[in-house]
């Protein structure tokens, strides 16, 4: 079995990948790795889950200087989700050669993080919107980045950022490194690729590898206007955890979120109209657990990786096979089990088809009540796991106060990472994360509450010491 040594990674990687818990590399990070050491430009065709951020990130980050303060690796993103995601992630790969990884994206105070790039920053993570208005106030230059990663591109292309993708390029160095990395990799993203990378090695983690196997596949053939009975003869049926019910169209997912609510299910809506304030809260609830059904279009749920998520359910027939593999992925996190259930009208049958070809797996027929409930919250063996402490999301939580917060720099994913490392505690257990100008709150579940404060306080965290006490009442 390929170690992560065996890939040529330094000492101080090796290390931080032992800290965070990973023992041998995902297909993606095997394959990927070894070209973008050797500065090769590398095309990689894989959906969040499969350990992406780690293939580009690691060898990114062998080449920084973390002695030289300039802009050496930008990472594009999508949406601020991905973007504070990748930026956690990247902070723990990198915590052993001391680099600092900085965060930019909208909804968040512009002056903070200009502070943070003036401060350092040889790596910074952004959204595309919130890197050109940094690079028009100059607080962002690109003379010096060598390495320059897209991330989720086809995501920047349905959400129209290619025009500033490219602007944003052009400001790099031509001898830059540059690695791009999508679900699904259209005709536009193509073009993107053979515009602006190098002799690129191309990788596809094939969709038989994408079809997580402990994900069980289902479909129910149903006419256009019992759809939605049977969506709801579904989630009584299978009572899950947490489902995702995907669909096509922003309007349809209105709709559907307002029939279901007005139906009496815990449901909420998650499109790419909503604003930013609005997808934040829907999507923090999600993840802490207080919401057990959404519904989503794929651009809007593609910067999801919430391990609770027991059920799939597609409204709307995938429009590719590429797309289908991607939600399904939603569910099977981690080493659990998920339910995946397609509804199919008559016309609709060849498109099941083609993705059963696809994908190298039999659908089978949906029939209520043939299944045994899967449980959430049981852990199965898996080499890709973290050491951490699942949780059931149901236990109660104490509220914490930390003396710092976005005057110091600090961000949600600092205060995350700070205490999932001390403690072992899974990154889902640390709850309603809000960072102020002189101070932050948190909630973790209050079994934990000692055993954080012992561990946590006196931690330092971008220069900044973390005093932590349990708030009043």
């Amino acid at each position: 079995m390929t170690s992560f040594a065996d890939l040529g990674l330094s000492e101080p990687l090796l290390e931080a990948l032992r800290d965070v818990g990973y023992e041998s590399p995902s297909a993606i990070q095997e394959q990927a790795i070894p070209p973008l050491l050797e500065g090769r430009d590398v095309i990689g065709q894989a959906q969040t889950g499969t350990g992406k951020t780690a293939a580009f990130g690691l060898p990114l980050l062998q080449y920084v200087d973390g002695t030289e303060d300039a802009v050496q690796a930008l990472v594009l993103t999508p949406t601020r989700e991905l973007c504070i995601q990748v930026t956690q992630a990247l902070r723990a790969y990198g915590a052993r050669k001391g680099i600092d990884v900085v965060a930019v994206f909208g909804g968040a105070p512009i002056r903070s993080q200009q502070a943070q790039l003036r401060a350092g920053g040889q790596v910074v993570v952004g959204t595309v919107g919130r890197v050109r208005d940094l690079i028009s106030r100059r607080s962002i230059i690109l003379s010096d980045c060598r390495f320059l990663v897209l991330d989720e591109a086809d995501e920047m292309l349905d959400l129209g950022f290619f025009e500033d993708v490219e602007k944003i390029i052009s400001l790099t160095p031509g001898s830059r490194q540059t690695a791009l990395f999508s679900a699904t990799v259209p005709r536009e993203v193509r073009q993107l690729a053979d515009n602006y990378l190098l002799d690129p090695v191309t990788i596809r983690v094939e969709a038989a590898t994408l079809t997580i196997d402990t994900v069980e596949q289902f479909y129910l053939q149903c006419k256009r206007d019992e759809k939605v009975s049977e969506l709801v003869r579904i989630l009584e049926a299978e009572q899950p955890h947490q489902a995702i019910v995907f669909v096509r169209t922003k309007i349809r997912c209105d709709q559907l979120y307002r029939t279901l609510r007005d139906k009496g299910l815990d449901v909420k809506a998650l499109h790419g109209d909503m604003s930013q304030g609005s997808r934040d809260g829907v999507m923090i609830s999600f993840k802490d657990g207080r919401l057990r059904i959404l519904v989503a279009t794929d651009v809007a749920a593609r910067g999801l990786d919430i391990s609770a998520v027991t059920h799939i359910v597609n409204f709307d027939i995938p429009t590719s096979p590429d797309v289908y593999v991607h939600r399904i992925g939603r569910t099977g996190r981690v080493g659990r089990s998920g339910r995946a259930i397609t509804l199919v009208e008559p016309r609709q049958r060849r498109e099941l088809e083609a993705i059963e070809r696809h994908a190298r797996t039999t659908i089978a027929p949906w029939i209520e009540g043939a299944h045994v409930k899967p449980e959430p919250v049981v852990e199965r063996p898996h080499r890709h796991a973290k050491p951490h402490l699942r949780r059931n999301g149901r236990e109660p939580h104490r509220k914490l106060i930390v003396g710092a917060g976005r005057a110091a720099g600090l961000e949600v994913a600092d205060l995350v990472t700070a205490i999932t490392r001390a403690t072992g505690l899974d990154g889902e257990a640390v709850r309603n994360v809000r960072v102020l100008e002189r101070f932050s709150f948190l909630e973790v579940p209050e079994s934990d509450v000692s055993a954080v404060l012992e561990r946590v306080n006196g931690t330092e965290v971008r220069g900044t010491r973390l005093a932590l006490e349990t708030a009043a009442g």
